[in-house]
């Protein structure tokens, strides 16, 4: 399934959705797509395997409980003839095929019901039917039974749907159709304006955040990003975000992302500091706000078309998640919500954290990004020592591209990223595998071949001392104060002492050794339980 803007308008007849909350207690949607005009010799309808944002094939049909196919209100035979296609039976008429679809999923990349709360990607819930992708889409939501104070935030343009109700939405096509995820149950709701385009919040979960607040740090947030790229790309956007005990997630999409946050990360009423949990949450939605430009609209020319039925190969992600995570913060202080010491303080934590993964000296920054698919979402207790974060270590490649671009005083990654989205944001455009360092090359005037070789193709410590010494940025390191010690500013009260060189896990458990470490060097391994250390019992401190 290959998905992609045509090129002119197309008379395709709509492709018709509803969806139903059909049984919230079983955590069942129940899902339909009507073809008016059904091919002649028997419709296919096909599910995408992997969502956009999100680099790791994820199986959604594994969710489809049952389909089934009508025509004129008589059944159809319809076949699964691949692991993510189906083939209905030849018929005149229009043909309706109608799956029961398992959503319970909290993560921001599949589909999740209960009787408290819906939400879904259209990756996860919406067969695309072969040869109509191109063709626009009617979708019906429905509510569930019982719920009147239900609302509904999304994207999808309306269409006899009231603003925030359930009912009838539409989309351009089908690539449209599955970028603009769906949040529904009682939601805690705020608006504000950038750009002269308003933007909307949409918190479900229990909290007792501070929406004003977080309307106007936001506010702030996207005012910046707008004003450097030079406009909004949309007319609309929206904040989703779901508010849990614990936990941690974005993805962006083309007018909206869905964030997952603590409950304790929502800024508190009356609280006038940002807290370390509360910043947490603002470079989380900096960084999905910065990707409406940087990878849905900028985006690899491996992208362009998405082909959804397969992983699609690129080496670039280091630039589009990592420049993206360099921004994040960094949009954060230029904005004015942190100053210049909170932001290096930032800074330390990164390269604290990346400094201490082996992978970094062993896997460069563009075969992670190449190997994504089968490396960065499935870590194991060796990932450490293998593998290094195209997000994290891309971050700093982008700070030190940055650097390099100052140096003679003409150019910066600023001018990168607008000569990017000049070029390259068109939708059908895709940035070549070598058209960053090309354009790098460019605008400084020099040949940067051998920064990109050493720290990008390969795995050379990133000069950041030196780099950073000439823009008048001391860095030193210093020993670890303690297992939660994520770098920066020594932790209050904590004696400085040497790193074990693992990850402890529950029970006392090693999850990962680090090659060459302390533990490593004493013969332990992943899956080693600590009992004691110089005969008292070990804890995780």
């Amino acid at each position: 399934m290959s998905t992609s803007r045509p090129p002119a308008a197309t008379s395709l007849p709509a492709s018709r959705y509803r969806i139903v909350p059909l049984d919230p207690h079983a955590h069942l949607f129940e899902v339909s797509v009507t073809v008016d005009q059904p091919a002649a010799t028997g419709q296919a309808f096909t599910l995408p395997t992997w969502i956009p944002g999100s680099y790791l094939v994820r199986e959604f049909a594994r969710h489809f409980v049952a389909v089934r196919a009508e025509c004129n209100g008589n059944p159809v035979a319809i076949a699964k003839t691949r692991k993510d296609t189906w083939q209905a039976a030849a018929c005149e008429g229009p043909l309706t095929v109608t799956a029961e679809v398992y959503a319970f999923d909290l993560s921001v990349r599949t589909a999740y019901l209960d009787t408290n709360r819906g939400y879904f990607n259209g990756t996860a819930v919406f067969l695309c039917p072969a040869g109509r992708e191109h063709a626009p889409c009617i979708v019906d939501i429905v509510p569930p039974a019982g719920t009147a104070d239900w609302q509904v935030a999304t994207t999808l343009p309306l269409d006899s749907a009231a603003q925030n109700g359930f009912g009838t939405y539409r989309a351009a096509d089908y690539d449209a159709l599955i970028d603009h995820p769906v949040e529904m149950g009682v939601l805690a709701t705020a608006t504000f304006a950038a750009g002269g385009v308003p933007h909307d919040i949409a918190i479900a979960g229990r909290h007792d955040g501070d929406l004003p607040r977080l309307a106007r740090d936001f506010a702030r947030i996207c005012q910046w990003q707008i004003d450097f790229f030079g406009g909004a790309p949309f007319s609309r956007y929206l904040f989703q975000i779901l508010a849990l005990p614990d936990g941690y997630g974005g993805l962006e999409h083309r007018n909206s992302t869905s964030l997952i946050c603590r409950r304790d990360e929502l800024p508190r009423v009356g609280e006038t500091v940002i807290s370390d949990n509360y910043l947490n949450l603002l470079g989380l939605a900096s960084h999905e706000y910065f990707h409406v430009w940087n990878v849905k609209r900028i985006k690899p020319a491996a992208f362009v078309p998405y082909d959804l039925t397969q992983e699609n190969y690129t080496r670039q992600l280091w630039a589009f998640e990592g420049i993206t995570s360099y921004y994040d913060d960094l949009a954060l202080l230029r904005c004015g919500l942190i100053d210049a010491p909170r932001y290096l303080e930032q800074l330390a934590r990164t390269i604290t954290h990346v400094q201490r993964g082996p992978g970094r000296l062993t896997q460069s920054v563009a075969d992670s990004s190449f190997d994504a698919w089968i490396k960065f979402y499935r870590s194991d207790e060796n990932t450490p020592n293998a593998v290094v974060s195209y997000y994290a270590k891309g971050s700093l490649v982008a700070c030190l591209l940055d650097l390099e671009l100052r140096r003679d005083g003409t150019t910066s990654l600023d001018a990168l990223m607008r000569a990017l989205w000049q070029r390259f944001g068109l939708p059908g455009m895709g940035v070549p595998e070598n058209g960053i360092r090309k354009l790098a090359s460019e605008l400084a005037g020099r040949d940067l071949s051998g920064f990109f070789a050493r720290y990008v193709d390969g795995v050379d410590e990133l000069p950041l001392p030196d780099m950073l010494a000439e823009v008048g940025v001391d860095m030193a390191l210093r020993p670890a104060a303690g297992a939660k010690d994520r770098g920066g500013k020594p932790a209050a009260g904590l004696p400085d002492r040497c790193t074990l060189g693992a990850r402890i896990g529950s029970d006392q458990k090693l999850a990962n050794v680090y090659r060459d470490g302390p533990a490593a060097r004493a013969g332990l391994s992943a899956g080693d339980v600590l009992v004691a250390i110089d005969g008292m019992k070990a804890t995780s401190d």
